[in-house]
C-alpha cells in the first residue's frame, strides 16, 4: 500500500487549528473535491484523521487543497482495487470529506496532515483529468435528529460490554462523559471500533443518525455473539 496513516507531529508548516462546524451550510462546500481512496479507512463527521502522505500524486493533492478550499474527500476502495491501484480503481460512491486543519511538510517532500471529518457526500461524476482523481459530489444534509434516551442508553451499554480491558480505558472514560453529543458518540465509535471496513462503510451510508446508531448496535451485538460462539466451539467436546 502506497499511503499509510500516521501521527501529525511538530509542524514545519502548521496551520492554526480551529473549531470545525460539521453543520456547515451546503452552500459553503465546493461541488468538486479531490478524492483520496484508501482500502481500510472510513472517515466520519466530527472525527480527526491523521494521515501520512508520500505518493507524488497525493502530495500534489495536499498542496492544492491547502492552497484552496482545504477539503479532501475520503473514499473506501472496492472490489479488486489492487489490480489498478496506480490508476483509478473503483471506490464506493458514498464518502466523507475532511477539512485540512494541520499540514506538516517533511524534509523529503512528504506530508503529515490532520483532517477533521466534515460531511458525507455522494459521488455524482468522476474526474480523472489531473495527477489525482477528483469528483463532482452532492452533500448530505446534517444529521440533526437526536437519539432517544433509550437508544442512547442501549448503545452506550453495548459499547461498554464490547470495550473491555486496559486498552479500552480511554474509550470507557469517553462513554461516561455526559457532554458527549449523540453525533460524536455514534460517529466516533463507528470510526474507532475494530470492525471490518465494509461494516464501517455500511454505517457511513446510513441515511440518518438514528439509523447509523441502530446499525452500530447490531454490529456490536453480532461481534459479541460471534465471540461467544468462538469460545463455545473451542471448549470441551460435549458430544458423548
Amino acid at each position: 500500500m502506497c499511503v499509510t496513516r500516521g501521527k501529525a507531529g511538530g509542524a514545519l508548516h502548521r496551520r492554526e487549528q480551529r473549531v470545525i462546524h460539521t453543520a456547515a451550510s451546503v452552500m459553503d462546500l465546493p461541488t468538486i473535491i479531490p478524492i483520496f481512496p484508501l482500502p481500510s479507512v472510513v472517515l466520519f463527521p466530527g472525527v480527526p484523521l491523521p494521515l501520512h502522505i508520500f505518493e507524488p500524486r497525493y502530495r500534489d493533492m495536499v498542496r492544492d487543497a491547502a492552497a484552496g478550499h482545504e477539503i479532501i474527500g475520503m473514499a473506501l476502495l472496492r472490489g479488486d482495487w489492487q489490480k489498478n491501484y496506480q490508476g483509478n480503481p473503483e471506490i464506493f460512491d458514498t464518502g466523507c470529506a475532511g477539512k485540512v486543519v494541520n499540514v506538516e511538510q517533511l524534509q523529503d517532500g512528504k506530508f503529515n496532515i490532520l483532517l477533521h471529518g466534515l460531511r458525507e457526500f455522494t459521488v455524482r461524476r468522476h474526474i480523472f483529468e489531473g495527477a489525482y482523481r477528483q469528483a463532482e459530489v452532492s452533500w448530505r444534509s446534517s444529521m440533526h435528529a437526536a437519539l432517544g434516551e433509550a437508544e442512547r442508553a442501549r448503545l452506550i451499554a453495548l459499547l461498554k460490554q464490547f470495550l473491555r480491558g486496559a486498552q479500552a480505558a480511554p474509550a470507557q472514560r469517553l462513554l461516561k462523559d455526559r457532554s458527549l453529543t449523540d453525533e460524536l458518540l455514534v460517529n466516533f465509535f463507528s470510526y474507532a471500533l475494530e470492525i471490518e471496513p465494509l461494516e464501517k462503510q455500511g454505517l457511513l451510508q446510513a441515511d440518518t443518525l438514528v439509523g447509523r446508531a441502530q446499525r452500530l448496535a447490531e454490529i456490536i451485538e453480532f461481534h459479541m455473539e460471534e465471540g461467544r460462539l468462538t469460545v463455545r466451539r473451542s471448549g470441551p467436546d460435549r458430544c458423548h
